[in-house]
């Protein structure tokens, strides 16, 4: 996902508003955590019919609900989410009506009576109402009702931030994804087009003068990626050949959009999954494709199913956000949300708290692709020029079991413990087979940022949790002040954790590798300099002390 702020001197950002000084409620934690109205079921597969009517700004569903029981409890309460204003009408459960539940607020509780361990259960939940108007897509959440440049209806969903329950009834928890996978079926006039993740299995006419399209997934899938699309759309079908075979790369754009789409999205997808397979590895979905779909919105990174809303032209909506001139050579949207698909999508963070392994690789893959264009340099140029971005006002990892991200600063910040830790590793073949390895560890899997990072150690046998604790957990950037006492050059960290001891490498006549602490150490150069430098690759600000 993406976000915008814009600073005094024209700035760009990405990343959620960090809600400082918010009092949580126990509805925070109920949403937030796995609770034991949750832990006790598993996901299964998804099965969501929705009629939106464009006229009233309303919809209507069925969501199937396929769950297995994980653990035995001697009172069964299930909790499941649909946020206001929408409404449940009813729920059946084998075939019966239920009566036992209760709700409170944006969440309902179903009593079961006796329920084996290891069955598989479903439940139908019939639902209507006026969901939440996004007024701001994608960076705040709800249904997208507007219409094309001609005066058609364009409906759409976006709900990474606010969650799924905002159009449809689940278990709204990240770390919770459908094993099975999940289908969604779109009735809609049959003027327009219902697009879904996935395959297209089928099209049903009905008398009305409705059709319905019914898309599947058979990977296991976010809830919050799970999003239709309804327009006058054409579908330009394509493929590349990736590591796995043939991948089918179709996309729906708008009708008279159709020439200017078909050379630019071509062009830049087959780019960006050569260069993204080559250094994540194979694309993670082959067998759901991948989709490209014009959205009435910029950009998300719905699974197989990719958000687009970029004008067809290159940059971010035309402008660079290093400032270096490099991100205008390359369309932002393609490349960084197709790198979403390895991280967000296949690996998932267990907590919305840890969206920086989403942010920070998607954003990483912005560095990796201007590398793979136009080589090593222009790629780390582009990195340093994102840092400008950076807030550094509250931590990028959030508050666990609340539901509640960090800073927007996981996206360029996340970028940089990435690119520094490349630089510790100093061979790119190594760094490259390493980000492999990382996506066939976890592949589709959810995981903590302390996985993440005992992964990383392990591999890299490198002292990196003082990096994590740093960058992540702090909005301290690592100062690294210097002085000279005749050809004695001393530095130290300062502005940092105790424990932080980065190796860095500075310029001083030559080129030295220095591992610094907070404390002074000397090393001895062949004279006094005004001045030295810092390798501009990692994130620490360079300081002569008074």
């Amino acid at each position: 996902m993406i976000k915008i702020v814009i600073f005094s001197i024209c700035f760009f950002v990405f990343g959620q508003y960090y809600a400082q000084n918010k009092v949580y409620t126990k509805y925070d934690t109920l949403f937030g955590s796995n609770t034991v109205y949750r832990d006790w079921w598993n996901v299964l597969h998804y099965d969501i019919t929705v009629t939106p009517n464009f006229k009233t700004k309303s919809i209507r569903g069925i969501q199937k609900l396929t769950f297995s029981v994980i653990e035995e409890r001697e009172n069964y309460e299930m909790q499941i989410d649909l946020q206001e204003p929408l409404l449940i009408d009813s729920i059946f459960f084998e075939n019966k009506k239920v009566s036992k539940w209760r709700t409170s607020k944006y969440m309902y509780f179903i009593s079961f009576d006796k329920l084996l361990k290891g069955s598989i259960n479903a439940l139908l939940i019939y639902y209507h109402g006026k969901p939440r108007e996004a007024t701001n897509p994608p960076w705040d959440g709800g249904w997208v009702w507007k219409k094309d440049s001609l005066g058609n209806p364009w409906m759409s969903v976006a709900c990474q931030g606010d969650g799924a329950s905002i159009w449809y009834p689940c278990k709204d928890l990240q770390s919770e994804e459908p094993d099975n996978g999940a289908m969604l079926s779109i009735i809609v006039p049959d003027t327009l087009y219902g697009i879904g993740n996935g395959k297209l299995k089928n099209i049903t006419k009905f008398n009305d003068g409705s059709t319905q399209y019914t898309w599947e997934v058979i990977n296991t899938i976010n809830s919050y990626d799970i999003v239709p699309y309804i327009g006058k759309y054409t579908c330009l079908k394509d493929s590349v050949v990736g590591l796995k075979g043939t991948l089918y790369t179709d996309y729906w754009v708008l009708n008279y959009h159709v020439n200017k789409a078909k050379q630019h999205l071509k062009s830049n997808v087959v780019k960006t999954i050569a260069c993204l397979e080559n250094w994540f590895g194979p694309y993670p979905f082959y067998n759901d494709t991948y989709k490209i779909v014009e959205s009435p919105y910029l950009g998300m990174e719905h699974q197989s199913n990719i958000a687009y809303g970029n004008k067809y032209i290159n940059g971010y909506l035309g402008s660079d956000l290093s400032g270096t001139g490099w991100g205008l050579k390359w369309d932002f949207i393609v490349v960084h949300e197709s790198a979403h698909e390895w991280f967000g999508n296949s690996i998932t963070a267990k907590d919305v708290a840890d969206n920086w392994i989403h942010e920070g690789f998607a954003s990483y893959a912005e560095v990796l692709f201007t590398e793979c264009g136009y080589g090593k340099l222009a790629g780390d140029s582009y990195c340093q020029g994102v840092r400008r971005g950076i807030l550094n006002d509250v931590p990028v990892i959030g508050t666990y079991d609340l539901r509640q991200e960090g800073s927007g600063d996981m996206y360029n910040k996340g970028s940089q413990v990435i690119h520094m830790i490349r630089q510790l590793i100093n061979n790119d073949e190594t760094f490259r087979l390493l980000l492999n390895k990382l996506s066939e560890k976890f592949y589709h899997k959810t995981v903590s940022t302390q996985e993440f990072e005992e992964f990383l150690i392990a591999e890299t046998k490198l002292n990196l949790k003082p990096i994590f604790d740093q960058y992540l957990r702090t909005t301290k950037v690592p100062i690294l002040e210097y002085k000279f006492k005749g050809k004695n050059l001393m530095y130290r960290y300062t502005n940092c954790n105790a424990d932080f001891t980065m190796p860095v490498k500075i310029s001083a006549g030559q080129t030295y590798e220095v591992v610094p602490t907070t404390k002074w150490q000397t090393l001895l150069v062949k004279k006094a300099f005004k001045s030295i430098e810092l390798d501009k690759n990692m994130y620490v600000r360079l300081q002569r002390a008074r």
